[in-house]
């Protein structure tokens, strides 16, 4: 299985990532953990990725280019997006997603992403 997951502080990410099961289940080779700022995709100069709002929701713009730029190398079976709102997480899903062979998860920051993402 292999997960790539977009966010805007993927340093947050790394450690709980290295740790504990999911890194034995990345060491015996069962999962493949890609972790991708999205601020790499921006086209500002200083690397922006809200939408300057007063609301500070994450931009389309880097967002839509690295989501096409990932999904032009590889078919995914779910790309979720993680918010507040979203269906809970429960251990049924997690035993779906498990079957799945390439997911992406984009996290939501500031106060949220602009409504053209979802």
């Amino acid at each position: 299985m292999r997960i790539d997951i977009l966010s805007v502080v993927p340093e947050l990410l790394e450690s709980p990532l290295n740790h504990s099961i999911i890194k034995r289940a990345k060491e015996k080779g069962i999962v493949e953990i890609h972790i991708h700022n999205i601020r790499d995709w921006s086209k500002d100069k200083h690397r922006k990725v809200d939408g300057g709002d007063a609301g500070l929701v994450m931009a389309v713009q880097p967002i839509f280019d690295c989501i096409n730029e990932l999904t032009s190398q590889r078919h995914y079976d779910e790309i979720i997006y993680t918010a507040p709102d979203a269906p809970v997480f429960n251990q049924k899903t997690a035993n779906e997603l498990s079957l799945k062979e390439n997911i992406m998860i984009l996290c939501g920051h500031y106060k949220g992403v602009d409504h053209r993402v979802r």
